[in-house]
């Protein structure tokens, strides 16, 4: 929830610490309340699920909870305000993404340990269900918080994440030992400079450069792209020379452990991408189209997402149940159809559709995702060696996070390159035929195509914002004034280029669906198991090799 709750309240949070959102100095205050947390989370959950297996996974897990609660209560007692305020909130979410990803790095490998084979696509199930519907209920929760105070956003994470520490350290127990081993410095900075570098590249790509309407020329841009992909190419040359790598790139060889992964970074990007452009329709276009007004877009458009998360909590559990019978190929591979063919159902959906149409596609898409997800999950995990099952955690969780972080630079320079052909000149025709003067219409057409992505994603009228800041609107007729700043014809103006860009997205997002289910139906069938005793025996037998009924754990990888 905490990894999307932002996202919703930044009008709330922007208005509190005095800081416009949509000025040009302010964009990247922006993305680094929404980025921060992703590049943290898909950096170090590597290093800390291979720490997990070192010095123990709860330990680390309940470590994780500490640090999350401090940076909860820093959070909400920013004393700064505009500038300072903001990177105050940036720094702190930062220490909470340190904070989650110890969580999220080990939870998984916790749970393995924990449930026999027969009983383990269930509970990742529930887990990996649990944490996809909470970034959805997180838009909800963020839109209901805003509207009492900003602060509250940050202030509901502190009973939970007290609360979770406590907990944690009474009830969690090791079951299995940390393994005595070092720690790969080396690996661990050409990784965590390398993806750090590569996102951060990703992250100012899409804000624009010159007279560019994205950043994909800015040399700077450029350079963090070649330099984190040189710096990533090093980082898997040095993980096959030392003798204790962070990041076991021989975990590929397991066909299981790779397909799964490749699936999972695919069906993440296309989630997020689905995630942006869902609030961006409703927030921008759709809701203020039926009468809403702009500030209340966010909590509403959080409303008309519970299909999706409804989905996910019904497949999630069940799949997870019916792949510890049947295996986890048909229904991760049969969920990732679905979710391509409610692509397709939205992208032929009308900008001002019927909402029980668009409800059921939700509804399909959360289904689709929800039979992939856990069946995936427990076929990744099961399939590694148990020793290995804190950095496989950590692998997999850097996989999603990292797909997550990507989807932002993929689908909004889709979105940007597809608005930026037709949006000027519609936007200067729309404001010259309701009296605005010529020049202040071009200067409004001028305005960059991710700055209105980014009007509509806050929920903000970018007209009404426009013309005050040029003084235009005082100089027009009342009526004039009623029209341009009214709920339709910002929504309107922009149904066009927008669904014009929503296709490309949507298309794409459809294609990476069915790429993603090409690789997990390649995971292959694996061996019958060895009949594995619950917690309470000697621990869990160790996975068979997906080629083979060997045991991986019984021979070198």
């Amino acid at each position: 929830m905490d990894a999307s709750i932002v996202i919703i309240s930044l009008p709330a949070i922007f208005r509190g610490i005095g800081l416009d959102p949509l000025a040009p100095g302010n964009i990247g205050y922006l993305l680094w309340m929404i980025l921060g947390y992703l590049l943290v989370s898909a950096v170090l959950v590597v290093v800390l699920g291979r720490l997990g297996d070192m010095f123990g996974r709860v330990r680390i897990y309940n470590l994780g909870f500490l640090v999350f609660a401090c940076a909860s209560v820093a959070l909400s007692l920013d004393p700064f305000r505009q500038g300072a305020g903001a990177l105050w909130l940036i720094g702190w979410r930062l220490v909470q993404a340190f904070g989650g990803s110890m969580l999220t790095a080990n939870s998984a490998a916790i749970l393995t340990d924990a449930f026999p084979a027969r009983q383990r696509g269930t509970a990742l199930g529930i887990n990996q269900i649990t944490a996809l519907a909470g970034q959805f209920l997180g838009l909800l929760a963020g839109g209901l918080l805003a509207v009492v105070d900003w602060r509250a956003v940050f202030w509901v994470s502190v009973p939970i994440s007290i609360t979770g520490t406590i907990w944690s350290y009474l009830s969690l127990r090791e079951t299995s030992p940390g393994r005595p081993g070092r720690i790969d410095w080396l690996g661990n900075a050409t990784f965590a400079l390398g993806a750090g570098i590569l996102l951060a590249g990703i992250t100012y790509g899409i804000q624009p450069y010159g007279g560019d309407p994205t950043g994909w020329g800015n040399p700077w841009v450029l350079g963090a792209l070649f330099g984190g992909g040189a710096l990533l190419l090093a980082f898997c040359y040095v993980e096959t020379q030392v003798a204790e790598p962070m990041f076991n790139l021989a975990l590929f060889k397991i066909r299981a452990f790779a397909a799964g992964n490749l699936a999972a970074l695919l069906t993440a990007i296309a989630r997020g991408g689905l995630q942006f452009m869902l609030i961006i329709w409703l927030q921008g276009i759709w809701l203020p189209l039926h009468g809403y007004a702009f500030e209340d877009t966010p909590l509403w458009a959080g409303v008309f997402m519970l299909p999706l998360t409804v989905g996910f909590l019904i497949a999630g559990p069940v799949s997870g149940y019916l792949s510890d019978r049947f295996g986890a190929r048909f229904f991760s591979t049969a969920g990732l159809l679905v979710v391509a063919g409610s692509f397709l159902g939205l992208l032929v959906l009308p900008v001002d559709f019927d909402y029980p149409s668009f409800a059921g596609l939700l509804l399909l898409n959360g289904l689709g995702q929800g039979m992939f997800s856990a069946p995936n999950t427990s076929s990744v995990m099961g399939s590694v060696p148990p020793e290995y099952r804190g950095v496989a955690s950590g692998m997999r969780s850097t996989f999603q996070n990292s797909g997550t972080a990507l989807s932002i630079g993929v689908f909004f320079s889709l979105m940007v390159s597809g608005l930026a052909s037709t949006l000027p000149g519609t936007l200067r025709d729309g404001l010259t035929a309701h009296g605005v003067p010529h020049a202040a219409a071009a200067h409004a057409a001028g305005l960059p195509p991710v700055s209105t992505l980014f009007a509509t994603f806050l929920g903000n009228n970018p007209i009404a914002h426009l013309l005050s800041s040029e003084g235009v609107l005082h100089q027009l007729t009342a009526a004039q004034r009623a029209v341009l700043t009214g709920h339709t014809f910002f929504p309107q103006l922009v149904a066009g280029p927008f669904h014009h860009g929503l296709t490309i997205v949507f298309g794409v997002a459809a294609g990476m669906a069915l790429i993603s289910a090409v690789a997990s139906a390649l995971r292959g069938t694996p061996a019958p198991r060895p009949t594995e005793p619950g917690p309470a025996g000697d621990g869990p037998a160790k996975p068979s090799d997906p080629h083979g009924s060997t045991p991986v754990g019984e021979r070198p990888l």
